[in-house]
């Protein structure tokens, strides 16, 4: 099975609705991975405002993001990367993609981890600066002082408007799922280039519950504390092969606007 970023088929996306997709500069192109929550439930942008998702130019939306200041959202740098800064939207307050509630902002600011070049091989994170405020309650950031949130076996909720199963329908709706954080040996077994540093796993060794395509980016939560950004894995909710998530933590002190 190939690996997959945890994002929604954007380049084909871009085929067909013509889209423009510019790369960082010495990215390298894997292959069309995306995430979505599987083996979730229907959750509620009440109970989790800061969940928001990513649009490109034709309001299609491709990955999820976090608000962490009224004005600032972090996501994955594959999805910062995958549509240009311009043509790039964030929805907040909305439950349903399909609804017109809550709003629609624009980009002024892109900043993308200095070291990213591909999610497998860590520093696949990027904030992005809204060109308006948006009024909801925004997620704390994780920081070296949170360590315990890492610990194997916490249960952290992952956020996402993303598949259902693998290859399958998009949800329209906001979704979560529980997964426990892995160890680092054992994510270290399931992915020869895991790096502790700025990954973490989450998952179940039976497989079942994970993100999926049309995630990337969205928020892995302990509370309401992000700790994880969704990346990539091979397929969605494979037995011995838990969800990557970049390690919020390593690189808090580095987050312009935060």
């Amino acid at each position: 099975m190939s690996r997959t970023l945890r994002r929604v088929l954007v380049a084909a996306a871009a085929l067909l609705a013509g889209a423009v997709f510019v790369p960082a500069a010495g990215a390298q192109q894997t292959s069309g991975a995306q995430p979505y929550i599987v083996g979730g439930t229907n959750a509620s942008v009440a109970d989790h405002p800061y969940a928001v998702y990513l649009v490109d130019e034709r309001e299609n939306q491709f990955c999820g993001g976090t608000l962490v200041a009224a004005d600032t959202v972090v996501t994955a740098a594959h999805c910062a990367v995958a549509v240009h800064s311009s043509e790039l939207g964030v929805v907040a307050g909305r439950q349903d993609k399909r609804g017109t509630d809550g709003m629609r902002l624009g980009v002024r600011r892109v900043w993308v981890a200095p070291d990213y070049e591909d999610p497998t091989t860590g520093n696949d994170i990027a904030v992005l600066t809204l060109a308006g405020s948006a009024p909801y309650r925004t997620a704390r950031v994780a920081g070296p002082q949170d360590e315990a949130l890492y610990a194997p076996g916490t249960m952290a909720t992952v956020l996402g408007w993303g598949r259902l199963s693998e290859g399958g329908e998009k949800s329209d709706t906001l979704r979560s799922a529980q997964v426990p954080v892995v160890d680092d040996l054992s994510c270290g077994q399931s992915y020869d280039t895991y790096d502790p540093q700025t990954m973490l796993c989450a998952g179940y060794p039976e497989g079942g519950v994970d993100a999926c395509q049309g995630d990337s980016g969205g928020p892995l939560v302990v509370g309401d504390t992000l700790i994880g950004v969704v990346s990539w894995g091979d397929g969605c909710a494979q037995a011995g092969k838990p969800g990557v998530y970049t390690r919020v933590s390593s690189y808090v002190e580095d987050l312009p606007g935060i």
